[in-house]
């Protein structure tokens, strides 16, 4: 079936407002609405509030399409979305995260103009643990074909055996004669024909992380001759495998190098722009991950397909929650109703991506301390390999929780809401997510070990067992054990804290049944606010309004990689220079609160404008023996290297940090250097493109420097982005406590950085132009092509 966009020009509107605005898809509402220190979704959501959204759209259907068939794909809406067409109700979904298709055909009207109205009901909540974003953040197709055709997700491709590579076509049709095709850029190398067939691929280019290489299958459908329909697939020639001797892919042990993300964009709220989806996988590949956990819901298809061109693996999870409610509002209360929908759904989006490797069936859910939730999940992995015999089925298991529920101390009330809202029994223990997170950031690290018990492991050992790879949640202190207890099992660290990434790495490179460790998080994301951020302003672990961003990131919401997302690449043999972090020095006295989803809030600048005399805390990564630090070429001694780092302590001044490694035998490695900005702060601006295509992003990063073009961390300003030829589609920073927007087109910098998302507009040249409080505006000219 031919597809469409459908995403220009929809009537949009909240329901009980009168202001009915165009936009374009995709679109998230609840960017655009007032932030409130009482939103019923609290921090969770960073203090955004819901409502109910709807979206209308016109468009004429001709006569001929009475011959046709007609459906429309609806990427992602948020959430209990329904669909009307011409006043009908035609379908809709209530999960927020899956793609669901409408047929059209019995509602069109022929010959005339048709209306098409969406609506997106976010005003129960609060009904997630992060922020959701609201309405269409997901785009929206139009299919056509005729009455025979392929139907959607109809072409599947399998690969049986990589050496020799042979692989199985499967076309699903209404009807007709089927032709496949395989194709090596413009070159026909492999052909069949029939509903289910079996190719060898001559002179194969496998598909991995490192070598992702792609090919094309085209399904012809003919009828008396005539070709009636035709699909193109991309796709990977790529095994995998799994036993306790690891993990395989194409025959080769692969490491996983993981990392969690949440679904959002950072400025650009929830909504899943191609291009905003290709920078993340692309600045993550940079980074040294390579595999992410989409946390904790499908992934968007132009994220997965990102991740098939740059080699990224995949672990696609289903959901948060199952029929226990986490929120009192949240999808538990339609799971059983939908949950075998929505994983066929996230299966047949995922079919064809060799990018994905698992499919995880949930996150720290606690239902397997019952017999039920036992049983749940053993019918969840047999319905998945029913549906996909390629892939493993994994889940993100908290040990500690399901023991905890299993002893009457479960952090969750089955009807919803939190434990901890209840006063609790004498005796009892107060719960709730809350809780539990508050917990864990009072006992740290320890947290790794809590579910070492005996007890323990017999609860959580049906559940774990039923899974193709038992994902552990922040339980490292099974790795070791549960090798020699469970010598089947095949595990991995499915959810880590940042700062065990080096004993972690050790214990992956020396189980083979332990494949691969994922940290919370790789990107930061909005909501959850301050969770992992490191604050001064005295708050403690609950962090109140206006704080907005979670602060796990390993990556900034930007995209710039921290000290940590460094630290790992020291760890994971990447990096092959000292890297050199230094704690904000901007800060004299005052106590800094710490957070446990957080390693250090070292910052790569040796630039702090009217510091000098402060204390300053510098941290040096290098996989070496020995490191030596200099300042103005002043040395400040030499360290052993401990785990990957070493800390020095000085007083701030101006100039060069340098940083030497050392072998054992004293002779040097590599060095590295922080240089400080000198002169006039001025606004830079980099765009990440020279030239675009109407209707494509371009991402802009917005610097403040001194006269020698290093970032000044210590002189924010207000800014003010005007655009013309195009259209901001948001300006902000990674400051996470603001009450500034991100479609407002002012917003101060943080650490001297900010990032200008824009929308190419007509053919011809667009200007962006910068301004900000005793600055001189800087303004460059980007051309837009057709």
């Amino acid at each position: 079936m031919q597809k469409q966009d459908f995403n220009q020009r929809w009537h949009f509107y909240k329901q009980g407002s009168q202001d009915v605005q165009i936009v374009d898809l995709p679109h998230d509402a609840m960017l655009h609405e007032a932030r409130d220190p009482e939103s019923p979704g609290g921090s969770a959501v960073g203090f955004f509030v819901g409502g109910v959204y709807v979206y209308e759209k016109t468009f004429f259907a001709p006569v001929e399409w009475r011959e046709k068939c007609v459906l429309f794909e609806f990427e992602g809406v948020y959430r209990h979305s329904k669909v009307y067409l011409n006043g009908q109700e035609a379908g809709g979904r209530p999960y927020g995260y899956s793609r669901f298709f409408v047929n059209a055909d019995p509602f069109l009207q022929y010959g005339t103009e048709n209306t098409l109205r969406v609506v997106a009901d976010n005003a129960r909540m609060p009904n997630s643990r992060w922020y959701s974003g609201s309405g269409f953040y997901r785009p929206v197709h139009l299919l056509l074909g005729n009455k025979t055709h392929i139907e959607p997700d109809g072409v599947k491709v399998s690969t049986l055996s990589y050496a020799p590579a042979r692989i199985l076509v499967e076309t699903t049709a209404t009807g007709g004669e089927i032709v496949v095709e395989i194709l090596d850029g413009d070159e026909v190398i492999a052909r069949g024909e029939g509903a289910a067939v079996e190719l060898d691929i001559p002179n194969a280019k496998l598909w991995s992380a490192e070598t992702p290489n792609l090919y094309r299958c085209r399904v012809t459908l003919k009828e008396g001759g005539a070709v009636v329909d035709t699909v193109t697939e991309n796709f990977g020639i790529r095994l995998v495998e799994w036993s306790p001797r690891g993990l395989f892919i194409n025959g080769q042990e692969t490491l996983l190098r993981g990392g969690c993300i949440h679904h959002d964009n950072g400025i650009l709220g929830a909504c899943a722009y191609a291009e905003a989806e290709e920078r993340r996988v692309r600045i993550l590949k940079a980074a040294g991950f390579n595999t992410i956990r989409s946390a904790h819901n499908p992934a968007s298809q132009a994220l997965l397909e990102a991740c098939d061109r740059y080699g990224m693996y995949v672990m696609d999870e289903f959901a948060d929650m199952w029929y226990m409610h986490k929120n009192k509002y949240d999808y538990a209360a339609d799971f059983d109703a939908w949950y075998r929908e929505d994983l066929r759904a996230m299966v047949e989006k995922d079919f064809n991506h060799p990018s994905v490797i698992m499919y995880s069936i949930g996150n720290e859910v606690t239902e397997p301390y019952q017999e039920r939730g036992i049983q749940l999940t053993m019918e969840m992995v047999d319905y998945l390999h029913s549906l996909d015999r390629n892939r493993a089925v994994t889940a993100g298991i908290n040990l500690m929780l399901i023991y905890m529920a299993s002893r009457g101390r479960g952090i969750y009330k089955e009807e919803g809401g939190l434990a901890l809202e209840e006063k609790p029994k004498k005796k009892q223990r107060a719960s709730g997510s809350l809780f539990f997170n508050l917990m864990t950031s009072i006992i740290g690290t320890q947290m790794n070990k809590m579910a070492n018990s005996e007890a323990a492991d017999r609860i959580t050992s049906p559940c774990l067992d039923a899974l193709d790879i038992a994902g552990y949640n922040y339980a490292s202190g099974r790795y070791a054990l549960d090798g020699k207890k469970h010598p089947d099992r095949v595990i991995c660290g499915s959810e880590t804290f940042t700062q065990d990434i080096a004993k972690n790495w050790a214990m992956v490179k020396k189980y083979p049944y332990l494949i691969g460790d994922f940290m919370w998080t790789a990107w930061d994301y909005l909501g959850e606010a301050g969770i992992g951020a490191w604050a001064y302003d005295g708050s403690g672990f609950h962090k109140p309004y206006p704080w907005l961003i979670a602060g796990c990131g390993v990556i900034d919401i930007l995209g710039n990689v921290d000290a940590t997302a460094k630290y790992a690449a020291v760890v994971w043999g990447l990096e092959q220079q000292p890297y050199i972090g230094v704690r904000p020095i901007n800060h004299p006295g005052k106590r800094v609160s710490k957070a446990i989803w957080r390693a250090t809030n070292a910052v790569h600048s040796w630039s702090w404008k009217n510091c000098e005399g402060n204390k300053a805390k510098i941290e040096v990564y290098a996989d070496a023996y020995a490191v030596e630090l200099f300042l103005n070429d002043k040395s400040l001694g030499k360290k052993r290297i401990k785990a990957f780092k070493a800390m020095y302590k000085t007083s701030y001044a101006p100039g060069v940090l340098k940083a030497v490694a050392y072998d054992r035998n004293g002779r040097k490695l590599s060095e590295s250097e922080l240089v400080s900005a000198s002169g006039k702060t001025r606004i830079a601006l980099k765009p990440e493109e020279s030239a675009i295509k109407v209707g494509d992003l371009l991402y802009i990063n917005v610097e403040l420097v001194g006269e020698n073009g290093v970032v000044e961390s210590n002189d924010d300003r207000k800014l003010t982005v005007h655009v013309t030829g195009g259209r901001l589609l948001g300006f902000g920073s990674a400051n996470p406590c603001t009450e500034e927007r991100f479609d407002s087109g002012s917003y101060t910098t943080f650490y001297g950085r900010a990032l200008a998302v824009v929308q190419g507009g007509e053919a011809g040249e667009m200007t962006i132009q910068v301004s900000g409080e005793e600055l001189e505006p800087v303004a460059i000219k980007v051309k837009v092509t057709e």
